[in-house]
């Protein structure tokens, strides 16, 4: 009883802000509900049906992986490189720490619009220093194409979350134990050997995290996204949680857009459980 009672808070929780949601999110996917009168009448499974002849969808899903791939190796690469940086800091180890964790107390909304006046040809500081460095004789449009938009976007997410992950894996290294590097010294490994012998290995429970951890964000980004490109330019930006918002309350149709939302749910837990076991199985192994 004492137990239950420990777990009564996180459990009311869970089924007042996930469960019911989630139990509502079904019913709306398989009715006719829209935004202004409500529900409509079931209709399954009209509402998956419309989900391919959406003409955004595959571009929506296209882009969202591509821009997932990109994010995801650019992350897990700088929180890595930073976190070996911080290790071999010596004295300098808490000032790096704390100026390169600073940017993950920015909210992502808020570092946005930050980086949407950078960017911006009219009020932002980049294109002039630019050009007055003779860098550039004009205007950069950096949310102006495709290519751009998704380069700049990446930036700012690179900037935002590369501490964050940093510290995830510096936890990681620092659990190491000393004494194998000294034991692959004096049998005359270098760098390199202790590297992919000693720090991969023993830091696979931090990349497999930070890994679920930053596919997961990248194919549910939204914010950065709807705030710099509006998914934009012609719609060359728009993911796949921005097709949702969409269909739900620019169209107006709750019914398509939870469809959708299942859809992303049942992708999202296909890889998570596929990451677990693969992480359990190399663990095993």
């Amino acid at each position: 009883m004492l137990g239950l009672l420990y777990a009564a808070p996180t459990a009311l929780f869970v089924a007042v802000f996930f469960t019911a949601p989630l139990v509502l999110v079904t019913r709306m996917s398989a009715s006719e509900w829209p935004l202004i009168a409500g529900d409509k009448g079931f209709n399954f499974p009209d509402n998956y049906s419309a989900i391919e002849s959406n003409s955004l969808f595959w571009p929506a899903v296209w882009f969202t992986v591509e821009y997932t791939v990109l994010v995801t190796v650019l992350l897990i690469g700088m929180g890595l490189g930073l976190a070996l940086l911080i290790q071999a800091g010596g004295k300098w180890k808490g000032f790096l720490r704390t100026s390169f964790l600073f940017p993950s107390a920015m909210g992502l909304a808020s570092a946005s619009l930050l980086f949407w006046g950078l960017y911006s040809d009219s009020i932002g500081p980049i294109n002039p220093i630019l050009q007055q460095l003779q860098i550039t004789h004009d205007p950069i449009q950096f949310l102006g194409d495709p290519l751009s938009a998704l380069l700049s976007t990446t930036f700012l997410i690179v900037w935002r979350f590369a501490g964050f992950y940093m510290l995830i894996l510096l936890v990681g290294l620092q659990a190491i134990p000393h004494d194998l590097y000294e034991a692959a010294a004096i049998d005359g490994a270098n760098k390199w050997h202790t590297f992919r012998y000693i720090t991969i290995p023993l830091l696979r429970r931090s990349l497999a995290l930070s890994l679920i951890l930053c596919i997961t964000g990248s194919l549910l980004a939204f914010d950065q996204f709807y705030i710099l490109t509006k998914g934009g330019p012609d719609n060359s930006t728009i993911t796949v949680v921005q097709l949702i918002y969409r269909e739900a309350f620019q169209r107006l149709n709750l019914g398509t857009a939870a469809a959708i939302s299942i859809v992303v749910l049942a992708v999202l837990v296909v890889l998570n459980t596929v990451q677990f076991r693969a992480l359990r199985g190399s663990e095993e192994a």
